[in-house]
């Protein structure tokens, strides 16, 4: 590695270094990101190592790959954005657009990899099928979660204590064992196990003739239709193979009866992002079973033919040794190994069944009788503001949501959403504050917010980066300089600020920005959606407040949940006016839980009511 001053012409890429007892060392994260740079052969980023010493690279020579730019800096010189997040994080040249979080840094250096070098097919297809490896967050994806939170937490844990953990494998470890003896299921997977079918009928053809021994060469010596179809993907300069018709009898085999495919890597037949991410976590667990316990390998046979099978392949061979790893083989060398505890579910393998919503019976009329029944029912604050309203005509296009690709019915629902949003944040925003817009989309709210409240910072926050891209062009055109950008998911972001604010957050994702604008002590106006989509998670449970959740149980909130989603103006309006009650009800529950941090918070109707159907707003902000 090169060690130089900070070029503002490339990418800055900011990893974290930890530090114990003064000896330096990379946390895993750090240690993936750099093996996928090192494997892409991507050099386009400056490489910025987080730490609160000085003059660290002698210490990490080895670990960091050569060929790449890289200095260190302190946490208190590092930018604004970047400062806002948890590492690593990735930041353009012009110091506004930040991506951060592990999967959301990773899938974008791939992607810059691809536009510099566009024959780089083995990049490419590291994305998997329709490029949506890791793509989905992974409070929504358990595979997600497990491979970019739960083993890496669980790998580090283990380094820590290792002989505390000597009798027991992690649950996430034996999550991933299980789940590479699962059947593959892959696009267009019938073309390929009708191949494997008949691969098996020509092998024992050849066992039943006269040279057994040849037979057993050959089959030794080509490839199963798996391993085939997973290093035909790798190959940088392949061609599509020309299609083959089977015989008559295989193509007559039904669907149900032809051969299930086996795993090659983590997703199934082909390398990709998660065969990454899991490689430096897998590899440090490995060496740190054989030195201290041996024998329970004997308890991971998959995962050791997993670690071995990524070892054929020489790029991953050239990156391990770029960064430091030593990979080597292993045999399972005690076939009756003692007896360890008995395998534990994860947190994410338990989401599940658990949080399956049961089918439900009947409508909401018993859930609401009971709750009146308590003294309970849905309360709505008048509008402070109801006639107030953007003077749209004398904005610039840009910040129009015109500008979008609606109806312009629907543009005109949507600047009266706007209005209502932009009346409850100039009432809570004073000069200097901080507003971040969570799940910003295309920017419709924080474009508005960041024109008509110049003297406050706005900070949009969204995991799909083609809607962050829209945002930031339109704030380009119109020049805004007190604006920033954050591609990463919630649970990334970890910066200050005054105000939160969140047009129609889906589901849980309303109970997300609630929690981290309580967690910042900060105002918010939310706008939740999707009601029928919320459900017990992992650091929220239903219903959330004390009143609620000892007067109704979970099935009965999640029945207030589906029929708070019947306001479409499409329906009678009996069913409407039963919906829009069981909305209040619900946020009712959420303002009810907000209270008890401190905070005061008032449920109410945007205006007019036939903006959206999904008019609610929760406005609140501290007292204490």
């Amino acid at each position: 590695m090169k060690q130089t001053e900070p070029q503002t012409d490339r990418e800055s890429l900011y990893l974290e270094v930890s530090s114990v007892n003064g000896a330096v060392s990379l946390p895993l994260h750090s240690s993936i990101v750099l093996f996928l740079l090192s494997y892409t052969e991507c050099s386009s980023f400056h490489v910025h190592l987080v730490t609160d010493q000085t003059d660290i690279l002698p210490s990490l020579s080895g670990l960091v790959p050569g060929g790449l730019t890289v200095s260190e800096v302190r946490r208190d010189e590092l930018p604004g954005l970047v400062r806002m997040c948890r590492l690593p994080a990735a930041l353009e040249p012009d110091v506004c657009f930040c991506r951060a979080g592990l999967a959301v840094v990773l899938r974008h250096i791939i992607q810059r990899t691809c536009q510099l070098m566009p024959g780089r097919r083995d990049v490419a297809s590291l994305l998997g099928f329709k490029n949506t490896c890791l793509k989905a967050c992974a409070e929504v994806s358990q595979w997600t979660r497990l491979c970019e939170l739960d083993i890496p937490s669980a790998v580090e844990e283990h380094l820590r204590n290792p002989e505390d953990q000597m009798c027991r494998l992690p649950a996430a470890i034996l999550n991933l064992e299980k789940r590479l003896g699962e059947p593959v299921k892959v696009h267009n997977d019938d073309k390929i196990r009708r191949q494997k079918l008949q691969q098996q009928k020509k092998s024992d053809s050849q066992l039943k003739g006269p040279s057994t021994e040849r037979a057993d060469h050959m089959n030794e010596s080509h490839p199963g239709v798996e391993l085939s179809a997973a290093l035909a993907k790798l190959s940088a300069d392949a061609v599509p193979s020309p299609s083959t018709r089977e015989s008559s009898d295989i193509r007559k085999v039904k669907s149900t009866d032809l051969p299930e495919l086996e795993h090659v890597f983590a997703e199934g037949l082909y390398f990709t992002l998660t065969d990454v991410v899991l490689l430096p976590c897998i590899h440090q667990y490995l060496v740190s079973l054989q030195k201290h316990t041996p024998s329970t390998l004997s308890h991971l046979p998959l995962l050791l033919r997993w670690y071995q099978r990524v070892q054929e392949l020489p790029s991953v061979l050239r990156a391990a040794k770029d960064c430091g790893m030593a990979l080597f083989s292993l045999s399972l060398v005690d076939p009756c190994p003692p007896k360890s505890e008995a395998p534990r579910s994860s947190g994410a393998e338990q989401e599940g069944p658990e949080r399956k919503q049961e089918p439900f019976i009947g409508g909401p009329r018993p859930t609401l009788t009971k709750l009146q029944e308590n003294g309970i029912d849905a309360v709505y604050t008048a509008h402070p503001c109801p006639s107030w309203t953007v003077d749209w005509e004398s904005l610039p296009t840009a910040v129009n949501p015109t500008e979008g690709k609606m109806s312009d019915a629907r543009a005109v629902r949507k600047q009266q959403q706007l209005n209502n949003l932009v009346a409850m944040v100039t009432e809570l925003a004073h000069p200097g504050h901080t507003v971040v817009d969570f799940c910003s989309g295309g920017g419709h709210v924080g474009i508005v917010l960041a024109y008509t409240l110049p003297k406050c910072q706005v900070i949009l926050i969204e995991n799909k980066e083609e809607s962050l891209v829209r945002a930031r062009h339109r704030s380009a055109q119109l020049g805004l300089t007190n604006i920033g950008f954050i591609q990463a998911n919630l649970d990334y972001f970890t910066g200050n600020f005054n105000i939160g604010v969140a047009l129609h957050a889906c589901g849980v994702a309303t109970d997300m920005v609630l929690d981290r604008c309580l967690q910042a002590r900060a105002g918010f106006v939310i706008s939740p959606c999707c009601y029928g989509f919320i459900q017990n998670t992992l650091k929220f449970n239903f219903p959330k407040s004390t009143r609620f959740a000892e007067t109704l149980s979970y099935k009965e909130h999640m029945i207030l949940c589906r029929f708070a989603d019947q306001t479409a103006v499409s329906l009678p309006l009996e069913r409407r006016l039963i919906g829009k009650r069981c909305m209040g009800l619900v946020d009712l529950d959420r303002s009810w839980a907000a209270e008890t941090h401190g905070y005061s918070v008032r449920v109410m109707t945007m205006v007019p009511e036939g903006c959206s159907p999904k008019n609610n707003m929760l406005v609140g902000f501290p007292t204490r």
